[in-house]
């Protein structure tokens, strides 16, 4: 790495080699050469005068790429795309001829950059079924182990440990369905010349129902079921915004559950993993702070803020083409897809190893149960023949005073001992105790997570059970 220039931490810091690499040079301009080759077999099979001899010649040198030519030829002309199209015409003497005939650069540059968006929502899809395997687990795992649950961040009623993964696991399944979406109605840009009407290939071809074909046939050797029906110059940049959105929607789920586990670490109840010589901080050597967590929220933010580059980029476009939008894309689309690859990485690695402390929950629930269970004491009063008003009335007086013992005072919650010593419910010290059994103050929520499981994740998981073979998950730093 090159450490007297500015080099992005997306690449060497967060993301993976894959991703990496599906959005480095290399990747990018043998994908334009691929592009080429697809177009010159095209031009050749409706019947244009191109030799297999050229076209094997510019398959052997795809890779073949002299990064100084192309160097020092944009600096002359001050186009990136005739720069590479002279250094491989160097290298493809037979073939310089028939290089990007008919074509205008954004069929280089458009359709390589919607290649590399499908690339690389499939690796977004691998992590994404990753991150969701391993809640999946976790959740079913902890499905019958009450913890508080919280409203405002106040304690509320009880809840379980892996029904409160369920909600997160939920938002990842509305994230790959829209990802799904986005994936199958992707399109080629297809070749439509320099104003999307096809003129320079009707020149080439004088027949307009091969004309029609070249966009069929190039979209197939690419991978493509089709391509945009219509277009300017360029492919319409809603696609960018839809791809992003998608993105920045992962990030918003991510992000969440990130804020809930430092809120949940805060609490002591769960933590993320801490390896045995991690310096939490270098100050105070006791702690250990959520830093994969911190990560994925800071990550997030950038997706997320991302995404309305492509929204402002899709708005401001002019009639069939302008070039405003090129710094731009260069830069927020490939750092979207690093970032949230960076992103799902540290999400897949704390929830392969999230630590719980199920000795502190319980303590944080005994600590706030009475309150909890006051609306099942005062039904088992009423039943006992005690009137609902005037009972509703004592617990409330009752909990602000055991509540001001606890906030004021440091004390213990002493509520259950002041409702058995009030003889207008007429309930004991073993009777409250037995109504506020834990287990019996969850509701369904050991069978949601089951059903939920059944319901809604297996298939999922089934679907995609080959993607999340083999991958890796360690962090970088």
């Amino acid at each position: 790495m090159e450490n007297d220039i500015y080099v992005t931490p997306l690449s060497h810091r967060y993301a993976s080699k894959e991703m990496s690499k599906l959005w480095s040079n290399n990747t990018k301009y043998s994908t334009w050469r691929k592009l080429w080759i697809v177009l010159a077999e095209v031009e050749k099979e409706l019947g244009l005068e191109i030799s297999e001899e050229q076209i094997n010649e510019m398959k052997a040198n795809v890779e073949n790429i002299d990064y100084n030519i192309v160097s020092k030829r944009e600096e002359e002309c001050r186009h990136d795309v005739m720069a590479h199209v002279y250094e491989y015409g160097e290298k493809c003497p037979k073939a310089k001829p028939i290089i990007h005939l008919g074509a205008t650069s954004c069929y280089i540059t458009d359709n390589t950059d919607i290649i590399l968006m499908k690339q690389g929502l499939e690796l977004v899809k691998q992590k994404l079924v990753k991150v969701i395997s391993n809640l999946t687990k976790f959740a079913d795992k902890y499905k019958d182990i009450p913890c508080l649950g919280y409203t405002h961040f106040q304690p509320a009623q009880l809840t379980t440990v892996g029904k409160r993964a369920t909600l997160w696991i939920q938002d990842l399944l509305e994230d790959i369905t829209e990802l799904e979406f986005v994936e199958e109605h992707l399109k080629l840009l297809g070749c439509k010349g320099t104003t999307g009407t096809s003129e320079s290939f009707m020149k080439l071809f004088k027949d307009e129902e091969k004309v029609k074909q070249i966009d069929i046939r190039i979209a197939e050797k690419m991978g493509f079921n089709k391509t945009f029906a219509v277009s300017g110059q360029t492919y319409t940049r809603k696609l960018d915004s839809r791809v992003l959105n998608c993105l920045a929607s992962i990030a918003e789920s991510a992000s969440k559950f990130a804020n809930d586990l430092r809120l949940l670490q805060h609490e002591k109840e769960l933590e993320e993993p801490f390896e045995s010589k991690q310096i939490g901080s270098s100050a105070m050597a006791y702690k250990r702070n959520p830093m994969r967590s911190e990560r994925i929220n800071s990550l997030a933010r950038h997706v997320i803020v991302l995404a309305n580059d492509t929204k402002i980029t899709s708005s401001t476009q002019w009639l069939e083409r302008t070039l405003d939008d090129s710094a731009n894309r260069r830069i927020c689309i490939p750092e979207a897809f690093l970032a949230i690859d960076g992103i799902l990485r540290i999400y897949a690695n704390i929830t392969e190893n999230i630590v719980v402390y199920q000795n502190r929950i319980q303590a944080n629930i005994m600590e706030e149960l009475p309150f909890m269970g006051t609306e099942e004491i005062l039904m088992k009063a009423v039943l006992k023949g005690g009137d609902r008003q005037e009972l509703h009335e004592r617990i409330r007086i009752h909990s602000m005073e055991a509540s001001k013992q606890v906030k004021e005072y440091g004390r213990p919650n002493d509520l259950v001992t002041r409702i058995a010593n009030d003889p207008r419910f007429d309930l004991t010290e073993e009777e409250i105790l037995q109504i506020l059994n834990p287990e019996k103050l969850c509701g369904r929520a050991k069978n949601q997570v089951t059903d939920f499981i059944e319901q809604e994740v297996k298939s999922v998981l089934k679907k995609y059970n080959n993607l999340i073979e083999n991958i890796d998950i360690r962090l970088n730093v």
